[in-house]
């Protein structure tokens, strides 16, 4: 199979296109490397993928057609968008941004695979279109029509646009709804990875609020496998959630971190912050019934081996 991967220097990105290249598959990966964390950082995360000769780098940026549809051809067969600017506090400071990369790189992909008549296309939603759900798990049939950042409001438009394409020109498409991706090579300024690098420098960790909102923390084995399940899948047009269903709360996190770390946080307490959902708790029995989806990795368990990584990057 030949798979595109936006975004494959980043987080979840380089990860699969890690395991894509272990599957004997051929992956191109297009990312732009954008400075909203250390560029340098992405070119650490492909290093691996970079060695295979079945894998090739583009540094474009989605929004350029050109560059895009130069990318690819009628020889793959599969796009698998994770590229975006990311970040819900953030895409307050600069919505209009947001919806210009989220959005317009978006429909410019479809566009691509709809000329190209590239018949699956997987899109990296997120947790954040659920906005300040009430009902507790979140499921793919509830109404996403609140989303209290720009960010998530970027997330639900392109899944409106994803459904177009897929009524228009037959696209099959997945969307994944990703709940707090955590381990080796996540985003520095994740809270995960944040804590844990303050505490390890004896600095204050922020935390907004009373450290009472709660995440379902998802580790990145685990999306990986769900999203290589989506692309097998892959068929009409489809949601569902990546989680764990194991909400805990920012102050166990905290504690989480203290014990596998070996050190106290020091915590500065900080007002909550616009754009932040109270908790997020995915029902992914959708996703086990039909993917085959099986979150393994606990939070403890995950934590672990994050800060194994952490101590010892490779």
């Amino acid at each position: 199979m030949k798979v595109l991967v936006t975004g494959a220097a980043g987080f979840i990105g380089s990860h699969l296109a890690e395991k894509l290249l272990q599957q004997g598959h051929y992956v191109t990966g297009l990312d732009n490397f954008d400075p909203f964390y250390d560029p340098r950082i992405k070119e650490q995360n492909i290093k691996n993928a970079v060695a295979s000769e079945n894998f090739h780098i583009i540094r474009a940026d989605i929004r350029d057609t050109s560059a895009v549809n130069n990318s690819l051809d009628k020889s793959f067969d599969c796009i698998v968008h994770l590229a975006a600017k990311a970040g819900v506090r953030p895409s307050i400071r600069n919505p209009a941004e947001y919806a210009d990369v989220n959005i317009n790189g978006t429909v410019i992909l479809l566009q691509a695979a709809q000329k190209y008549n590239i018949k699956k296309f997987i899109f990296g939603s997120s947790s954040s279109v659920y906005g300040n759900n009430k009902k507790v798990p979140f499921s793919e049939d509830d109404s996403v029509d609140h989303p209290i950042s720009p960010y998530a409001a970027t997330k639900k438009a392109d899944e409106l646009i994803c459904h177009t394409y897929h009524h228009l020109y037959g696209i099959d498409v997945t969307c994944l709804r990703y709940f707090t991706v955590y381990g080796p090579r996540q985003r520095p300024d994740l809270a995960i990875h944040k804590f844990a690098k303050l505490i390890l420098q004896d600095q204050p960790i922020p935390v907004y609020g009373d450290g009472s909102f709660k995440r379902d923390f998802t580790y990145i084995d685990d999306i990986i496998q769900g999203t290589l399940a989506a692309i097998e899948k892959c068929s009409g047009y489809k949601i569902y959630n990546l989680g764990e269903s194991n909400t805990i709360s920012v102050n166990q996190l905290i504690e989480i971190l203290e014990n596998y770390l070996g050190k106290k946080a020091k915590r500065e307490n900080l007002p909550s912050q616009p754009g932040d959902v109270v908790q997020t708790c995915a029902d992914v029995n959708k996703a086990k019934t039909e993917l085959g989806y099986k979150p393994t990795t606990n939070i403890n368990k995950g934590i672990e081996k994050f800060v194994d990584w952490l101590k010892n990057p490779s």
